[in-house]
């Protein structure tokens, strides 16, 4: 199996950063940067499943049509934080017990950023 590993990205933790925001710099946004290819199969993948003929639609509509997925379809929501928490390792998952809601919530919100940047652009 070729193993991936997650890219470094320097200048991302600033002194001052409370620990949930380093998590996320540290943690959650090279895992993400790491399974960008996957996500974005993920997305069109869940796109044809559900016959949403997104490629055609205007932009405003493209992005009406991922704050919808996001906000309202928890399938596809748990997929995406699932995709993300399986390449935490024991210490992170530990982190994450913890401060699961929180740790969601950026989750949620980088991948939709990902994807807008994806498709909107």
């Amino acid at each position: 199996m070729n193993e991936k590993q997650r890219p470094e990205i320097p200048g991302i933790v600033f002194r001052g950063m409370n620990e949930i925001e380093v998590f996320q710099n540290n943690t959650i946004r090279p895992i993400v940067k790491m399974q960008h290819d996957f996500l974005i199969l993920l997305f069109e993948s869940y796109l044809h499943k559900r016959k949403i003929n997104f490629f055609n639609f205007q932009i405003l509509k493209k992005k009406e049509s991922i704050n919808s997925i996001f906000s309202k379809d928890t399938t596809f929501h748990h997929m995406i934080i699932g995709s993300v928490l399986g390449h935490f390792s024991e210490t992170e998952l530990q982190f994450y017990i913890r401060h699961s809601n929180e740790i969601h919530k950026r989750i949620k919100k980088i991948v939709k950023k990902r994807i807008e940047d994806t498709f909107l652009s």
